[in-house]
């Protein structure tokens, strides 16, 4: 999707190096995509902790080798 937005420049060159980006485009959406990334991890951290009945990893273990 083709868009205009202002971006500061320092902001942009500082994202672009972080980035390792060799465009502009390249840049935004590395910064969107990581963004969009920590907002999901943030969201499922809400329910760390919070299903009871999950089985563990040795019990999940004994499962897969019984079938």
């Amino acid at each position: 999707m083709k868009t205009t937005v202002d971006i500061p420049k320092e902001l942009l060159e500082e994202a672009m190096k972080l980035t390792g980006a060799r465009t502009k485009r390249e840049a935004v959406v590395t910064a969107v995509a990581d963004y969009t990334r920590r907002q999901r991890i943030a969201l499922l951290r809400r329910h760390l902790g919070t299903c009871k009945n999950l089985l563990t990893a040795g019990e999940l273990r004994r499962l897969r080798e019984t079938t």
